[in-house]
């Protein structure tokens, strides 16, 4: 792949996501530009393509600054691009007591780009969304994995402000596009629990379980499960549907295996050995993780998910785009080594 067949644009490069999806695009060739919200912060952006293995990308990449609650900047970001990757959007360790400081930006940051996006030509933009976003509710759920034809409700206050802003940011996406018969410009991945190597301690809220495990932050496993897919299986997810033909108009589920906390935890004990020795080995009651959320705000966002195992289907990836992710257990100790080599988990 030739510099010369284009320039892509990765919307928060200072991301864990933006970053391996920065790494991957400039390691096939591309040029990329990437925004953050202050240029302070593009030395971070070098940086972590360092940690990631990366070249020095010199002026093969440039850093911009754009803020999703504001039009300025976004049109300049765009401008000579051939497309866009939308990864920035919020996910904070606790949730908002107002959901529109998540779906706001969320919602109104995706429709900034893509209005960008079009207006400049862009033959494709491929927006993250979240399984989030197509996890049906409890009662509702068909007999089968979900998979890319099931929607959550955005509009139901039951749910958490993190789900609702995927959902309610998706749907205003493919609202807009279809209204502008653009729709084969636009391709969503919908990714499980992003976990895999960190590249600086500047890391996302997904990967906070396995340092939670490994740095003996939990005294037993609670009943949660999750489904896993690592950072570059994601990344790698994004610019397939970014040149891939079929993907135009199409949603994506990027995810490998559901695991409970405590195959999670076994894994850690595996294969780090001595290392996870503060790994816990019992699971926590359901009641004890409920007191603990009521102090611990990071907690309480997921006690509503106690004991409840859903299946997802990456068929369609795997089919249609020739995708196929790592095995779970090698992220989930990549993410462990990652941890300790960044001195971000200390375990002596």
């Amino acid at each position: 792949m030739s510099p010369a067949e284009g320039t892509v644009l990765v919307t928060g490069g200072t991301g864990y996501l933006g970053s391996w999806c920065i790494a991957t695009l400039l390691e096939r060739g591309y040029d990329v530009r990437t925004t953050v919200r202050n240029l302070a912060r593009e030395d971070e952006v070098r940086a972590a393509l360092a940690v990631a293995g990366a070249d020095d990308p010199g002026d093969r990449l440039t850093v911009v600054a754009a803020d999703l609650t504001s039009d300025d900047g976004w049109a300049e970001a765009v401008t000579g691009c051939r497309y866009v990757l939308h990864v920035a959007s919020p996910f904070p360790p606790a949730q908002p007591k107002d959901p529109d400081e998540l779906i706001v930006p969320a919602r109104d940051g995706a429709l900034r780009v893509l209005r960008a996006a079009l207006d400049a030509g862009v033959e494709r933009v491929v927006m993250t969304s979240s399984i989030a976003a197509v996890r049906a509710p409890e009662g509702s759920r068909p007999d089968r994995p979900l998979d890319e034809r099931d929607w959550c409700d955005g509009n139901d206050t039951s749910l958490t402000p993190y789900v609702r802003s995927k959902a309610i940011a998706e749907r205003a996406a493919w609202d807009f596009v279809r209204a502008e018969g653009a729709e084969d410009r636009l391709a969503v991945v919908n990714p499980g629990l992003i976990v895999g190597p960190v590249l600086s301690s500047d890391f996302s809220y997904s990967v906070q379980l396995v340092e939670r495990l490994l740095g003996g932050k939990v005294p037993a496993a609670p009943k949660l499960g999750f489904t896993y897919v690592d950072v570059r299986d994601v990344a790698d997810l994004h610019v397939r549907a970014m040149t891939s033909p079929e993907a135009g108009g199409e949603r994506f589920l990027a995810t490998d295996r559901f695991l409970w906390t405590s195959d999670t935890a076994q894994i850690l004990r595996d294969r780090l050995g001595d290392q996870a020795r503060k790994v816990p080995t019992r699971v926590a009651p359901n009641f004890m993780v409920r007191a603990m959320g009521m102090f611990d705000p990071a907690i309480r966002t997921i006690v509503g998910d106690l004991g409840q195992k859903t299946e997802y289907s990456s068929e369609k990836a795997r089919t249609t785009l020739g995708w196929t992710p790592r095995p779970v257990e090698d992220a989930v100790e990549d993410t462990a080594r990652s941890l300790l080599d960044r001195g971000v988990v200390a375990v002596s």
